[in-house]
């Protein structure tokens, strides 16, 4: 899908891995007018692969889904994305898309197209930092997607008719949500104690979870930890 927008586009793009290597996903949002809003976003699974080749990807993809006439400021919270693309890109190219020690650039068939996306358009990149209480919304937006398309391995996106995705649990709640949020007895059909799953199951929200992300005891057993006051 070609986003065709006005005459400046503010966008976020993310990658997750789960494990790293594990099952990863990427995602991409472009703003509506206010520039904090997401208006379009897309998600897709890419099976297991690490954290650098989601992120890589989600920029990829969105810069395909972005006209290239339009001026587009881009979000990250990829340390490794911005600086493979703004800061070693040129010199990778010059020596032949190898680094400075003689070495084959990673993810070079990524790396090549997102420089052939690049060329000739107006681009602003801008790190935003990850899993803040008042972070950069579309970042968070991309963060969540991302996130959700590497645990269920399914696309998702406004094109498709797609819920928002769910909140991130390494996002720590603001403190008036901390506040209001109920007490719950050990005992009541969920705990307040987060742990690291041992292996892939499902929430009782319907979407999976994978080994090593965050889980926490619901009323039905276990899953995400937003999910475990959901029913009581």
């Amino acid at each position: 899908m070609i986003v065709h927008m006005r005459e400046r586009v503010v966008a976020a793009c993310d990658g997750a891995s789960k494990g790293n290597p594990g099952p990863a996903g990427w995602a991409w949002v472009v703003s509506g007018d206010d520039e904090r809003t997401p208006a379009r976003w897309e998600s897709g699974a890419l099976g297991r692969t690490t954290n650098n080749v989601a992120e890589l990807t989600a920029l990829e993809r969105l810069l395909t889904a972005v006209e290239p006439d339009v001026p587009l400021e881009i979000r990250m919270d990829s340390q490794y994305a911005m600086k493979a693309v703004t800061t070693w890109l040129p010199g990778w190219k010059r020596n032949g898309w190898k680094t400075s020690a003689g070495k084959p650039v990673a993810n070079q068939e990524l790396v090549v197209r997102i420089d052939e996306l690049l060329d000739g358009r107006s681009v602003e990149f801008r790190y935003v930092p990850a899993h803040q209480v008042d972070g950069d919304p579309l970042n968070d937006f991309a963060d969540r997607a991302a996130s959700q398309a590497a645990v269920v391995q399914e696309a998702a996106g406004s094109a498709l008719g797609s819920p928002e995705p769910p909140p991130s649990p390494d996002t720590p709640a603001p403190a008036a949500a901390r506040r209001k949020a109920p007490r719950r007895a050990n005992g009541g059909g969920a705990s307040a104690r987060t742990i690291k799953a041992k292996f892939p199951g499902r929430c009782q929200c319907g979407r999976s979870y994978a080994a090593g992300e965050p889980i926490a005891k619901n009323a039905t057993g276990w899953g995400h930890p937003e999910c475990r006051t959901a029913t009581g």
